[in-house]
Order: structure tokens, then C-alpha cells, then sequence
């Protein structure tokens, strides 16, 4: 009876060892505190951008990743891609913006 115990309290030790894991994040991946909190940023700083009178009407696509802020699309000119990141910065939980917008 005491084999199976110890075999018992390894297999749920292994088990537990696993599932806390496969939630941590890694440099590639987030964990799932990580991706709600991006989720978060993404939805903060898209409203930041709705909130801006020169920003609202345009088409910019906001990822997040690890509180890295990823600003792509099209905009009409360097200050208006400017003021996205100005904005973007702005908002609690951005680490850093990342500007790949294209002026046309």
C-alpha cells in the first residue's frame, strides 16, 4: 500500500509540475496573464486612438505583445504617425511603441 501512495503522490506531483508550466510565459509565448493584460493594452490604446480627432478615422492596427505596442497600417503623413505614437505611448501598460506605420 505504501508503493502505491508514493506512486500516487509522484504522478500528482508530475501532474501539477506540468499544468503550472504550460501557463508560464517564455520569451517566445505569453502566459495567460500576460495575454489578457495585452489584450488590455491593445483595447486601451485603440480607445486612446477613437478619443483623438486625428487619429479616429484611421485604419491603424494595434498588436501587443509582452507590453510591446505594435502601430502597422497607412496614414497620410509623418505627424499623424507621430501622434499615434505619441498617443500610444501614453496609455498605462505600454512598455514600448513600435512604429511600422507606412505613409502613403
Amino acid at each position: 500500500m505504501s508503493i502505491l501512495n508514493l506512486i500516487m503522490r509522484f504522478l500528482l506531483s508530475l501532474v501539477l509540475i506540468i499544468s503550472v508550466t504550460g501557463c508560464a510565459g517564455t520569451k517566445v509565448s505569453e502566459s495567460t496573464g500576460e495575454f489578457f493584460d495585452d489584450s488590455f493594452v491593445t483595447t486601451k490604446v485603440k480607445s486612446a486612438f477613437l478619443g483623438d480627432s486625428r487619429l479616429k478615422m484611421l485604419d491603424i492596427t494595434v498588436t501587443t505583445f509582452k507590453g510591446a505596442v505594435q502601430l502597422s497600417g497607412f496614414v497620410d503623413s509623418k505627424a499623424v504617425a507621430d501622434r499615434a505614437v505619441q498617443v500610444a505611448r501614453t496609455v498605462k501598460g505600454v512598455k514600448v511603441v513600435n512604429n511600422s506605420l507606412v505613409v502613403k
